[in-house]
């Protein structure tokens, strides 16, 4: 019987590279790698081997018989990728680094950023290379975004933690941090102690929409949101007020779904996973008994992917909101094989005549509405009510929580240029160039979504992260480095110096021994510390 790919998969490749018989695809040399929703396990050439799932670092590949539940669908999902699918016209390449020969030994990089940019960035370097590497983040704990983003219902998808903390532990790695770039240290002293500098700082600030009244309290940007439930020590517990019973959320794309189902999911199921007992403490305490997902174009344009909405828990009911041009788009998809679009898996749910300015009814329920925007928000310094347009015109629809699913964008680094209309680090090929003459400036590199934007889930990253680094290492090669002035002691020196609460590598290994301790006393995958005093306290720099 043959594995299929299920809904934790990261897409990294990983799977790729050790299957003998070239079943899974796309593979990162094929033009659709990076755009569909998950990696897919053809059922016709797969020998059952079983390497693939070895391979995996999120537990996504399972036997199809053992598939249960809302899993079931994934074994059509792969067997019906296939059913179109040219055979392929060129060998399967290695999606590791290209290195060429003449890398320097005794490189020193140092690595901005503990996220699964970062960390793959630092992984490649470490396997290509006999580089030192010293991880340098603003924050206490390792994992950016896969510990603040990825959602703690998504246990499977947080497993691939577990090899980077192997990174975080390899003997020619260093941690530096509680340490912010432009604070307490600059990039030209980075440079000073390193032969180069890789950013992969991500995108953490929301992209709004701009709407009237989004100054509001009420109105949230997503990656507020998400970083609240998931325990951002950044955002207070207090940030996000959980209020009303129908919260509305501009976009429908994954981050959107992420947070409508946690808003409406059990909370006992929320209990056994990593949630900010903040976040589980308010969601209980409320009343949200409808979210309404907001998609200025039709289903045909819907940004979730399948796998995340196909596997929504049991108690939420899943609706379509009925209007003319919705419901003619989703009969015409009725004649699709069921699982070949969004607007043919929409095609069959029930449908529902929303009525926005009055109470919603009893139950759970997660309402999809497509071709409406939102005009603007009123109140009075606290949002009251959100001015829709769609095809009934605009609708006054009493709010007190709007959700702007509106996408991220990047931070500027002091010291590198950056492009402040994509929200991105200008580059070429992992390169930090100098907008004005398109040179590379020396030692300057980037990765992950302050390279590309904010789009790609974590194994993007790993594909992404190997450009980056054959790009470093072939600059190595040709000479193109300068060697750092400094001793690699000086570097902890100055760094002690300047943030007397420095956390080095035990003390990130005592944070994380620290919240799984407490989760195996709550039976959760560990309680996470909120608070910047709390982490260092587990660290020992309180």
């Amino acid at each position: 019987m043959a594995f299929a790919i299920t809904q934790s998969c990261c897409a990294d490749a990983s799977c790729v590279e050790v299957c003998p018989v070239d079943c899974i695809h796309p593979t990162p040399d094929e033009p659709d790698f990076g755009t569909t929703d998950i990696l897919y396990i053809d059922p016709d050439s797969c020998i059952d081997c079983g390497a693939c799932a070895d391979a995996c670092p999120a537990s996504a590949v399972k036997p199809v018989e053992t598939l249960r539940g809302g899993e079931v669908v994934f074994a059509e999902l792969n067997a019906s990728f296939y059913k179109e699918r040219p055979d392929r016209e060129i060998p399967k390449q290695q999606t590791h680094v290209r290195v060429r020969p003449g890398v320097p030994s005794g490189l020193r990089i140092a690595v901005v950023g503990t996220g699964p940019a970062a960390t793959y960035a630092a992984r490649e370097l470490l396997a290509a290379s006999d580089a030192d590497v010293d991880f340098v983040d603003r924050l206490p704990a390792a994992g950016g975004l896969l510990r603040a983003g990825v959602a703690p219902d998504h246990g499977d998808t947080k497993k691939v933690g577990d090899t980077f903390r192997w990174t975080y532990a390899h003997p020619r790695v260093r941690m530096f941090m509680n340490v912010e770039v432009g604070t307490h240290v600059s990039h030209e002293e980075l440079l000073e102690h390193h032969d180069a500098v890789v950013y992969g700082v991500g995108a953490p600030n929301d992209r709004l929409p701009g709407i009237e009244g989004q100054e509001l309290d009420g109105v949230l940007g997503a990656t507020q949101v998400v970083s609240w439930y998931n325990g951002d020590p950044e955002v207070a517990p207090t940030d996000v007020q959980v209020r009303g019973s129908r919260v509305l959320v501009i976009g429908n794309g994954n981050v959107a779904l992420d947070i409508a189902r946690l808003l409406l999911s059990d909370p006992d199921r929320l209990a056994g996973t990593e949630i900010a007992d903040h976040a589980l403490e308010a969601i209980r305490a409320a009343d949200v008994r409808e979210v309404v997902l907001l998609g200025r174009r039709g289903p045909e344009h819907a940004a979730f992917t399948r796998p995340e909405l196909l596997t929504l828990p049991d108690g939420i009911e899943l609706l379509v909101e009925d209007d003319a041009a919705t419901a003619a788009t989703l009969d015409a998809a009725r004649s699709e094989p069921p699982l070949s679009s969004n607007a043919a898996v929409l095609s069959g749910l029930p449908r529902v005549r929303t009525d926005f300015s009055g109470e919603p009814v009893e139950g759970r329920r997660l309402v999809m509405a497509f071709g409406r925007s939102v005009v603007r928000a009123a109140g009075e310094g606290r949002l009251e009510s959100v001015t829709l347009s769609g095809p009934d015109g605009e609708v006054q629809a009493p709010a007190q929580v709007l959700v702007c699913s509106t996408g991220r964008q990047g931070r500027a680094v002091p010291g590198l240029p950056f492009d402040e209309t994509r929200g991105v680090i200008p580059s070429a090929e992992g390169r930090v160039v100098d907008p004005a003459t398109g040179e590379p400036l020396p030692g300057a590199y980037v990765v992950g979504w302050a390279k590309r934007g904010a789009r790609g889930g974590i194994g993007a990253n790993r594909a992404c992260a190997g450009e980056t680094v054959t790009s470093l290492l072939a600059d190595a090669a040709d000479g193109v480095l300068r060697a750092p002035d400094r001793k690699p002691k000086a570097f902890a020196s100055l760094l002690s110096s300047r943030q007397p609460r420095l956390v080095r590598s035990r003390g990130v290994s005592a944070i994380e021994a620290a919240e799984q301790k407490a989760g195996r006393a709550a039976g959760r995958p560990r309680v996470k510390l909120t608070t910047i005093e709390d982490l260092l306290g587990a660290a020992g720099r309180r």
